[in-house]
């Protein structure tokens, strides 16, 4: 049973790791990986000392911040408020309404959003006429960029982060609802002292699996939402290398780029696992 899962991760994860050995090379596809020559740090000095790092860097952060703190604690909040309805038709519902915009693709994703806040025609922007107030100019400007990334990430994805967490939630032992109720606990003391740290390892994991994808702010979103005017706060990693590796074929200059965010996100998966267990936590290894 577990052959087709290692087969996939040796397969698309592990022997694909060879490929990073170009970074220290200037890459040529005729001579192949065997007869490139071999260049050390070169790219990576390129990178850090290139004129649009620190700006890179710092909209790449911003993003990843924001998705950590704005979106990683509503799966676990709506997690926790479906876990508190009783009927369970209601509850299915509600489940299959926040699991469907899962499986819409960031192009329709972002199509929606135009046809929302476009200046000419937004629905938005409409209702803003209709009342009086001034069109804004969400898809264009600079300083609505971040928030409305964010705000697709939370429509996105959000209904279908809680699975696990309700898988972790209907693990709980009922008998302990019923002490505590039998004790004079009320809904919010029972959620704070028996479901929230029943599923607290998972959350710790989780939390920490996401670190490990702390700079991937994701490719296509970002691409398809960027133009002229929001670029200097959008463009991140993720479309920077699309743009120097694959537009200009510099694959060597890329390929650095794309291990840089990987250590990256090795050193806060190590960093943060061992804070775990310094408090106490299981942690992944």
């Amino acid at each position: 049973m577990a052959l087709p899962g290692m087969l996939y991760f040796i397969i698309f994860r592990y022997f694909p790791m060879w490929g990073l050995l170009i970074s220290f090379q200037d890459y040529q596809p005729a001579l192949g990986m065997l007869h490139s020559k071999w260049v050390g740090f070169k790219h990576f000095e390129r990178f850090f000392f290139d004129a649009s790092f620190a700006l890179l860097f710092k909209n790449t952060i911003i993003l990843a911040v924001y998705n950590l703190v704005f979106f990683f604690p509503l799966p676990i909040i709506l997690a926790l408020l479906l876990n508190e309805v009783r009927r369970e038709v209601f509850k299915r519902s509600i489940q299959t309404i926040v699991y469907i915009p899962h499986f819409v693709s960031w192009v329709v994703v972002v199509g929606i959003s135009y046809i929302f806040f476009t200046t000419e025609g937004g629905i938005v922007n409409d209702l803003f006429v209709s009342l009086g107030l001034p069109k804004m100019e969400f898809l264009i400007s600079s300083e609505w960029f971040r928030t409305m990334i964010v705000s697709q990430v939370v429509w996105k994805e959000t209904g279908w982060g809680t699975i696990i967490f309700l898988a972790a939630l209907a693990g709980v032992d009922p008998q302990l609802y019923e002490a505590a109720r039998i004790d004079g606990a009320n809904r919010f003391r029972q959620l704070w002292h028996i479901t929230l740290p029943a599923i607290r390892s998972v959350i710790v994991i989780l939390f920490i699996l996401r670190l490990g994808s702390f700079l991937d702010t994701g490719f296509e979103q970002i691409f398809l939402m960027l133009n002229a005017m929001n670029r200097e706060v959008g463009e991140v990693f993720d479309t920077y290398v699309y743009n120097v590796g694959i537009q200009q074929g510099q694959f060597s200059y890329s390929t650095a780029v794309g291990l840089f965010k990987s250590i990256i996100g090795l050193v806060l998966v190590v960093g943060a696992n061992r804070l775990a267990k310094k408090f106490g936590e299981n942690g992944l290894y």
